[in-house]
Parts: structure tokens; sequence; C-alpha cells
């Protein structure tokens, strides 16, 4: 009988992310659990809003953080 697999040690779910912005192309690293929404730092577009949990991000996600 085969046992089911244990995680030793456990890992977040959460993570940073880098996203790039629609409009202007800027790069900025944000949290994929966001609790604010985050705007653009050059155009001021928003790039996350808060859904309570895991963040709806807008821009394309660039690459993954840790």
């Amino acid at each position: 009988m085969m046992r089911k697999l244990r995680v030793l040690i456990p890992e977040p779910k959460s993570r940073f992310l880098r996203v790039k912005c629609p409009n202007c192309g800027n790069e900025q690293t944000i949290f994929s659990h966001a609790t604010f929404p985050v705007r653009c730092l050059s155009c001021g577009t928003e790039l996350v809003y808060s859904m309570g949990g895991k963040a709806k991000i807008v821009g394309e996600v660039v690459r993954i953080m840790g």
C-alpha cells in the first residue's frame, strides 16, 4: 500500500513578481498577494487589484522571484 507523500518543509504560496506595465513598459516588483492596489511608478496605471486573497495582476508577469 502506498502512503501519501508529506511535504517536510512547507513553502509559502505567495511570491514576489516582476511585472511589466501594459502602457509604458516599466518593470516593477510587486507581491502576489497584495492587499492594496499597486500603481505604476511612471504612468500611474493600476498594475494590481486586491481581490481579498491572491491579487489580480493586470500587467505582464516577466519573472517570478524566489
